[in-house]
């Protein structure tokens, strides 16, 4: 089957990209990694030791960076309906944690311990209709914020990805109800012709 036009386009940006080029020789499992390895030097989101769950994880790279920073003493929780393959320093649940087995099978791995941050590069498979899109991607960051407020400890973050338009300053206001602090961030790394970016919020109160 002949690709499309716009397939054909998107893959010639992909392979032009020096991101993409970057994470295949550092052996990163995708371009997001530099994303987070931004804001990481920027916030400092990531210490040795934490406890991290990382939804909407797959193919890794967001887990891979985690994994690395938090260490042995540390631990990763990566989370998705699609399947990832294993990754060293980093527990997988696939499933949709909006169902109960798949909840609790996170919780029982989380444990009395909780966690100190929240990480999600989640996305809509995209329609090309921004009407369609916006609400798919709040609802994931809704979902993000929902489970945010279950598992993390007082003083804990999270990220998330976010999309401008409808629905965002009410997010932000949902965002401020639970955290002391809301960053806006944009890496370099996202492209520019893109209304993608995120929200840190920093130290979770009960």
């Amino acid at each position: 089957m002949a690709r499309s036009k716009s397939s054909s386009r998107w893959l010639q940006r992909h392979h032009a990209d020096d991101y993409v080029r970057r994470a295949q020789q550092a052996g990163y499992r995708s371009r997001a990694v530099y994303k987070l390895l931004e804001i990481q030097e920027r916030d400092r989101i990531l210490r040795p030791g934490m406890t991290v769950v990382d939804l909407g994880a797959a193919p890794g790279g967001w887990s891979q960076v985690a994994a690395k920073i938090v260490g042995d003493r540390g631990r990763v929780v990566a989370l998705d309906v699609l399947a990832m393959d294993a990754l060293a320093g980093v527990e997988f649940v696939q499933g949709d944690f909006r169902e109960q087995a798949v909840l609790d099978q996170l919780l029982n791995i989380v444990g009395d311990r909780g966690v100190d941050l929240v990480i999600c590069d989640m996305a809509p498979n995209s329609s090309g209709m921004k009407a369609v899109d916006q609400p798919r991607a709040m609802y994931l960051a809704e979902l993000a914020l929902e489970l945010a407020q279950r598992v993390l400890v007082p003083g804990g973050d999270l990220l998330v990805k976010v999309f401008q338009g409808v629905g965002i300053e009410e997010y932000r206001r949902a965002l401020r109800a639970s955290f002391d602090k809301i960053l806006t961030r944009k890496p370099k790394a996202s492209r520019p012709s893109s209304r993608e970016g995120y929200l840190l919020a920093r130290n979770y109160k009960l």
